[in-house]
Parts: C-alpha cells; structure tokens; sequence
C-alpha cells in the first residue's frame, strides 16, 4: 500500500493562475503592512486557494510482478549428436523443478531448431527476443540456454540484449569430443555434359586427437562409385568427375569413419552441379522430297539447342540425265565425312522415308548399326519404301531394327492412339487430345505393317496394328515410326494434333534425357517434405526405402497418381542429403541448404558465449564432465539487481521491483464538512482579529 496526494482542481489552471495573482498581491500587500491580524489572513487566502486546487489523497494497492526467466533450449540438429539430446533433456526436467521451488519467477520455455534459406543455422538469440517481446525490460530475470555452444546469433555485445539480466549457458556434450568432417571448398554450379569438372574438398579433423594422417575418401557422382584417393587433413584435394547426363547431378564425397568420433554425418559433403548439354548435333537424311519433309526440319530448327545437318537426295545414282556432274549445282551427298569420320559427332541420326539407292555404300550400314549399339540414337521415319525391296531393313541395320516389315502398306485412314503401355510411357504420356476416345487427332491415311516388333509399343494405328515403336539396341535407342502422315498435324489439317510435344519428346528420349527414363526414381526436398516419383511402365513397383542424414532406414508407401507415375512424401525434418532406394534405382535429394553449418560445426563448446555471458553478469558451464556422466544442473537463486549472478553449483536470476496496480482510494481534503468548517474557521480567525 502506498501513499500520495494529487489535486483535481475545481477550475482550469489557467483560471487559477487568475485568480491567484490577485490574491499573492494581496498577501504581499498584508504582510508588509504589518497590521495586526494580517498572518491571519494571509492564512486564510491561501486555504482558500488550496480549496480551490482540491487536493486529494490518494492510497494505491499494488502487487509485485513475477520476474521473467527466458529458458532457452537448443534442439537444432548438431544437439542429436551423442548424449546431447538426453543431456538437454534432463537439464530442463531440472531447471524447471528448481524454478517450481521459487513463485517469484515466471518461466518461459522455448524451443529453437534450426533456421534459415541460405544456410541452416542455430539462432538461439532470435529465439530468446521472440519469448520476452512482450516483456518490459525491467522484468526479465534473465535466461537459462541449454546449448552444445554452436550459436551463430549471437550480439556483439550485452546492451544489444534489450535488458540488463544474466544469460546462463548450460553446455552440452564433453570437452575432449572429436570430430572429422569434409568441406567442399570450390564445387561449380553449372557444367558441360560429357566435359571434365574440377572441383576441391578439405578434410578437417578437430579435437585433441586431430593428426595430419591421410584419410581414405571415396568420390560418388549420382551414387556411383567413381574414385578413390587420400587425403591429408588441412590441406585442399582437387578431383576432376564428368557430368554423365543433363540436368542434376549430386557428386558426393566421403571420408572414412575414424574410430571415437562424435558423429559420421558430416564426412560427407555434396555439390549439386546442374549438367548443360552443348548443342545437341542432330544428322537428318531424307530420302526424297516430299509434304512431310519440313516438318522435321522446323521442328529441329526451333530448338535452339539442336545443331541441324540435313541433307536431301534429290538426285539419286539411277537418275542419269547426261548432265555433266560439273553443270550441276547439287552438293555432293558427304557420306565418308558423315557415316565414317563424324558419325560419332552426331548425338541422334534421323533416316526420313529413307531407302537403299545406292547412296551409302553396305559397309556405312553397318557403321550406323556399330553407332546405334555403343549408345547412339536412330530414328526411323518410314514411308512406303520401308515395305519394298530397297528398304533399309534389308541392310546391316536390320540387327538393331525394333520390327521388320511385312511388306504391306496399309491405306485406311485411321486416327492414332495410345496403346495401354504408351499412356505410360513419358514420351506419350499426356499427349493434348490423348485423353478422347477417339483422340481428338486429325486422322492419317498410310501405315506399314510390320512382324512381330520388339520393345514397346507406345502408339498403334488402324485394327491396333503398332505405329510407334521404341527399343533399346546395345548401349543406344532406336524409334521406328511406321508412318509418313505425321506432317498432317503440322499443318492443322481437320484440327490437327500434337505433333510438336510427340517428336520433340522421341527425339530427347533417343537422346536419353533423364526426365524422359521409363524407369526412373526422382527426390526432391521442399517445405520440409521429401517427395519421392516413381516412373514406370510396368506394375506397382512397390514401396520406396529412405535413408535420412543421419543414417536411419524410413520405408515409403508409394501410391499412384497419374498412369505410370507413383508418389509418396514424408517429412524431411532433418538436413542433408536423403538417399531413397526402390528395386535397383536410387535417387539423391539435399534437403535445405548445402552442407549446412549445422554439421560443419560439431565440437560442443564453451567459447562462443563466454563473452556474453560475462557481459551481461551471467555464466557459461559444462552439463557433463565426460562421456556417461551425470548431468550436473546448477541451483537456481534468486539475486539482487546488483549482487553476483553466478557461483560454484548456482546460477542467479533477477527478481524485479515491478508492481501491477490493483485498486485506488481517494480522499478529498477540502471535501464535506471537514473542508468547509476549516474554510469558516479561516474566516473567523481573521474577523477575530480583526474585532481585538
């Protein structure tokens, strides 16, 4: 209870200013007259003035306000390490019991994980600013961390805490940990495909135990095995990997585990390189002239990352007019320097309604066929010569042909469809028109038929005969398109169809872009979740295997979404990088940032927060001497605002001198008949004196 007196006067200030200056004359006036009773007088103008100010009494009840204790306590991902996640527990199981014991303090728990878009990093201090946002400063007792020390928020200095109170940091883990990790020192982000990449790492090794002995370190490159080499700790290892394919590509390096470290997951370290092919080289062979011919030259001419060669016969060696070969203004058909030199320069080879005329000698044919087989790509574009005695089936190209012909062209028009396996495959997949029934496609007039086609059937024309047939050969692909009608859709006729989405997809598929795999297994980690797709052609592939950074097998349901495609997703609560496994595919996926800071800084310790906790009075200590220890959790004391914070087996806290107002009683002076018996007694007095 506290007392005061305050005044609520009848008039405005300025109104009693008024009347105030008038009656201080009048009292000067009195009292230097010295006549008998002017005291008196005197008295009574000033009780009328203070009537006037109306002073009142006041008597507040307040109570104290609690003290704010911040406890901090660190869950990012370094704090799985160990014991440190059953250490942090059980301080906190004690502190709490030990704040219990004192009703002067009010306890706020927070937990912080690890934060931050371009690196994940512990952000014990941002967390401890969002508990007291709503406390005044002079409240705050102080704040308790439960920590392994590794705090990257930390002020530079204690006034940039926003209170004057004692931070406490309760380290976690042991003070002889060590620890190996390696660090990717350059990595680039973007590389040529088939071209050599150089990239570095460094292995570091801290701890007493750290030696300058080499380490063995195995290289992956999209889960492959590709080197092994030593590395010495503290120095930069350069190694060279090449892009195998367009798109990413996750290099992985590991170190080997050294016996007592605290924790493998920081041997390994990643570089995500996204692989850029060069201008794909495309060799385009027409046969003849004919209405489909630009067709595939504007399409290829519109991919800017597609370097064109075509040729044309327009004059085949049975066509002998008697013109001179020097009158005429044709360029000779290059068929040593395409089919012998360069062949292997060239990363698809296109035959458009091509047939043996004499042309290309039989020997090229089986150099196309060699091409095909060590990982080329053809694609046959078949007319009706592909039914007759000069086809290129009757060649050494044969052994790689997907079919071979009956002979029979068939004239029916027909409209194209999706067989059951086209709708899901990636290169017919979701095809604009394909979801009809018929497709809403313009129809085609001409198809060949063919015996008994090998591989997969992903279109089928008139009676369900195939009309797109795709086929692995050796190392390369071949496609065979049993039809010339495709330049009907180019040109809209009767609506026409999705010619462009069709053969620019074959034309990657021969070219074995990844995003066009039958088989494949992709993983991508976004907004704390780990999407696993699951491509495939055949049934239900089953559930996925996930193995987390820090080791731990997790099985994945997958369930199917679109023909062909099988998702799944769980939370991805830990960093790093992810390994998913489904049959005899594996996919690599980095959630948040790369080699986060997390795990390049292990070691627990105690000199980060020294300096702010001496600052702000308080103190930094180990939970646990060595490894199975018990926790030691210091006593809990409430201090003064200037005694000391911290002692041997004790931490102090703040207790505040803040009160709450709770109720105010007023009590006028001049109020009632006690004001008005004081203002005639003044009166009197004066009339008193004035009668003596």
């Amino acid at each position: 209870m506290t007392w005061s007196v305050s005044f609520s006067p009848f008039f405005s200030w300025t109104v009693i200013a008024l009347l105030a200056v008038p009656a201080v004359l009048l009292a000067l006036a009195l009292v230097m007259s010295r006549l008998r009773g002017s005291l008196v007088r005197v008295g009574a103008i000033c009780a009328l003035l203070l009537a006037l100010l109306n002073p009142v009494v006041l008597r507040e009840e307040r109570d104290p306000l609690k003290s704010v204790v911040a406890l901090v306590l660190d869950r990012s991902q370094s704090q799985s390490i160990g014991e440190r996640t059953a250490q942090t527990d059980a301080a906190a199981e004690a502190l709490k019991a030990s704040l219990a014991t004192h009703p002067e303090f009010e306890v706020r728990t927070v937990e912080a994980r690890s934060a931050g878009e371009g690196d994940a990093t512990t952000a014990l201090f941002g967390a401890l600013q969002g508990a007291l946002r709503d406390v005044s400063p002079a409240r705050v007792a102080g704040a308790v961390m439960v920590t392994d020390g590794q705090v990257h928020d930390i002020p530079e200095t204690a006034a940039a805490l926003g209170f004057r109170a004692p931070v406490h940091a309760l380290v976690t883990g042991r003070a002889d940990e060590f620890d190996r990790r390696l660090d990717v020192v350059t990595a680039p982000r973007f590389g040529l495909v088939d071209q050599p990449q150089s990239l570095s790492f460094r292995v570091v090794e801290e701890g007493p135990r750290a030696s300058q002995n080499p380490v063995d370190v195995q290289v992956f490159l999209n889960g492959d095995l590709i080197q092994r080499l030593q590395a010495v700790p503290g120095r930069e290892t350069a190694i060279s990997v090449t892009l195998p394919r367009a798109g990413k590509n996750i290099v992985e390096m590991a170190a080997a585990v050294a016996p007592g470290e605290i924790t493998p997951v920081n041997n390994r370290a990643i570089a995500v390189i996204d692989g850029i092919r060069e201008n794909l080289r495309v060799l385009l062979v027409s046969g003849e002239p004919h209405a489909g011919e630009r067709t595939w030259r504007n399409l290829l001419k519109s991919d800017a990352a597609v370097d064109l060669v075509h040729f044309t016969i327009l004059r085949p060696p049975e066509k002998q007019d008697g013109t001179p070969i020097n009158e005429l203004s044709l360029i000779a058909f290059p068929t040593r320097e395409l089919f012998v030199e360069k062949i292997d320069d060239f990363d698809l080879i296109i035959f458009d309604r091509y047939q043996r005329r004499g042309v290309l000698p039989t020997l090229y044919y089986d150099y196309i066929a060699q091409y095909v087989e060590k990982g080329g790509a053809m694609l046959i574009a078949s007319g009706p010569e592909f039914a007759g005695p000069d086809s290129v089936a009757n060649s050494p190209l044969a052994a790689v042909l997907p079919a071979m012909p009956t002979g029979t062209v068939d004239q029916r028009a027909f409209r194209p469809t999706l067989s059951e396996l086209g709708r899901k495959h990636p290169v017919t997949r979701d095809l604009p028109g394909s979801n009809a029934s018929p497709p809403s496609w313009s129809p085609w007039f001409r198809s060949i038929d063919i015996d008994r086609p090998r591989g997969e059937t992903v279109m089928t024309g008139p009676d369900g005969k195939p009309l797109l047939v795709l086929n692995r050969a050796g190392e390369g692909r071949v496609a065979l398109l049993l039809s010339d009608q495709g330049w009907l859709w180019s040109r809209g006729y009767e609506g026409g169809g999705p010619h462009v989405p069709l053969f620019r997809r074959l034309a990657h598929w021969l070219m074995k872009e990844p995003e066009l795999e039958e088989e494949a297994l992709d993983a991508k980690g976004a907004d704390g979740q780990l999407t696993v797709v699951r491509r495939t052609i055949g049934d239900d592939p089953g559930p996925a295997t996930v193995v987390t950074p820090t080791g731990r097998a997790v099985p994945l349901a997958l369930t199917q979404g679109e023909p062909g495609e099988w998702r799944g997703s769980l939370p991805a609560s830990e960093l790093g990088l992810y390994q998913v496994a489904n049959g005899e595919l594996r996919a690599l996926a980095n959630v948040g940032p790369v080699n986060p800071r997390e795990y390049r800084e292990a070691i627990s310790t105690t000199q980060k927060l020294e300096p702010i906790a001496e600052g702000s009075g308080g103190s930094v200590r180990r939970l646990a001497a060595a490894a199975g220890s018990e926790v030691e959790v210091p006593r809990v004391v409430p201090v003064g605002v200037r005694a000391d914070a911290a002692g041997r087996d004790w931490i102090g806290l703040r207790t505040t001198e803040e009160t709450v107002l709770r109720g105010v009683d007023r009590t006028p002076l001049f109020a009632g008949f006690l004001g008005l018996a004081v203002l005639l007694l003044a009166l009197s007095a004066t009339w008193y004196r004035e009668g003596r």
